[in-house]
């Protein structure tokens, strides 16, 4: 089998590292992929949201399975594109993506469809959502409504905080179109778990669960990113809480595309949060997190590809998927400056290569002269194994010491909330 993975982040080389475990494949191909995916795939030149030219290449290479990594491209309706041409792609066609790709489709379903959320208003005009949060008063999130790659979130403590964030979405639009329209939503308190769940047209499987870092700064400070590390598993939060999420969100989200008629097969992201009256959705994605992948696919113990062919021919039902009981821990790396303005182009010195329980995953790299050099915000993804979370925490961080590129930064406390917890015995 020959595969195409789209994309070039950490996400992605994760992606095409657990391809390569299955003895089904034969040849993958990565568009445009990174310094660390030319590694162990060939990398074409190809900009993810380049349909037409992605099409062409699934076609002249003979791809038998494409897999679509970032969010653009499937708003932007790659999967409807390939199964014209009667190719195969897994990823949820433009209708479904659209539960990502507009927060106010998506929290418009979840009123319809009673799924709990945050309560919510949607503005077009910048004054009448200054009035609104002067009105609510803080704290309060204003998120922009289109893609922001994990950016356009605010979460603000006071009124004024709430009235920048407003002006620079939507008058200086900071965040381009996505921010032309606003949803304002009710602060939750809780904490975060990433639920994500493989999907065809008629049925569900949860994975296992696991939780992001969004801040850039430890406790949980500073702006918003795409994703600081991430864990899994989330031992302080109980199973029966978890369970509810699959019952009273995962469930009721299938049957509502089910009855909207939208045909979603692929990944389906449920950003949580676990609060006093349950989880709450945050937000929809329609496929696989980063850096949650980065933890997930370590962890899963049957081959991705009979998972997604089990999707693709709608008997996922039919297909069982083991998990390993090991923990896994990521820590990004990122450039100086991110996620704002950041350097690129200094070389990276120290990266090890990958073990049984440690790989690093490339997400803004780039192979210049034989020399691996940072080409992005977030630069590297550092995943380990262990028996518990303490184990692999210290071998991430291990490895991350390892690792120099000037001006690179990190938070030191992944996985800090679950070592907190009682539940973790140190």
């Amino acid at each position: 089998m020959r595969v195409l993975v789209i994309g070039n982040g950490g996400r992605e080389h994760a992606l095409v590292w657990k391809c390569k475990q299955s003895p089904k494949v034969t040849e993958i191909f990565c568009a445009p992929g990174n310094g660390g995916i030319e590694e162990i795939a060939t990398c074409v030149n190809i900009n993810p949201t380049d349909q037409e030219e992605l099409l062409q290449f699934a076609k002249q290479m003979d791809i038998d399975l494409t897999i679509v990594g970032p969010e653009a491209p499937l708003t932007e309706g790659i999967v409807d594109l390939f199964e014209e041409h009667q190719l195969s792609i897994f990823g949820p066609g433009k209708k479904g993506a659209m539960i990502e790709g507009s927060k106010h489709f998506a929290k418009e379903l979840m009123k319809k469809y009673q799924i709990p959320t945050a309560d919510f208003q949607t503005f077009s005009d910048s004054e009448e959502a200054i009035a609104y949060v002067r009105e609510k008063g803080a704290p309060i999130v204003i998120k922009a409504d289109g893609l922001a790659a994990g950016k356009g979130v605010v979460v603000a403590h006071t009124v004024e905080e709430a009235e920048e964030a407003i002006y620079q979405a939507m008058e200086e639009r900071v965040f381009g179109e996505a921010g032309s329209r606003i949803v304002i939503e009710e602060f939750l308190e809780g904490q975060e778990i990433s639920l994500m769940a493989f999907v065809d047209h008629h049925s569900f499987q949860p994975m296992v669960i696991s939780q992001d870092h969004k801040p850039v700064f430890d406790g949980d400070q500073g702006p918003n990113t795409g994703g600081m590390g991430a864990y899994s598993p989330v031992p302080q939060i109980p199973d029966s809480v978890v369970q509810e999420a699959i019952d009273r969100i995962l469930n009721p989200v299938i049957q509502a595309f089910q009855k909207e008629q939208i045909r979603y097969r692929g990944v389906l992201y449920a950003g949580l949060m676990i609060t006093k009256q349950g989880p709450k959705v945050i937000e929809f994605n329609a496929r696989f997190g980063d850096p949650e992948t980065q933890v997930i696919l370590p962890r899963l113990e049957t081959d991705m590809i009979d998972i997604i062919q089990a999707v693709l021919e709608n008997r996922l039902q039919e297909q069982e998927i083991h998990w390993k009981n090991e923990a896994a821990v990521c820590v990004v790396l990122t450039a100086e400056g991110y996620p704002r303005d950041y350097r690129t182009g200094d070389p990276i010195t120290g990266i090890p290569e990958p073990t049984s329980d440690q790989i690093v995953f490339h997400a803004g790299t780039k192979k210049f002269e034989q020399q691996i050099r940072t080409n992005g915000g977030r630069v590297l993804g550092v995943t380990a194994l262990g028996q518990n979370l303490v184990e692999a925490r210290d071998r991430a961080y291990q490895c991350v010491k390892k690792i120099s590129f000037s001006g690179s930064h990190y938070r030191t406390d992944i996985a800090a909330k679950a070592l907190n917890a009682s539940s973790i015995k140190r």
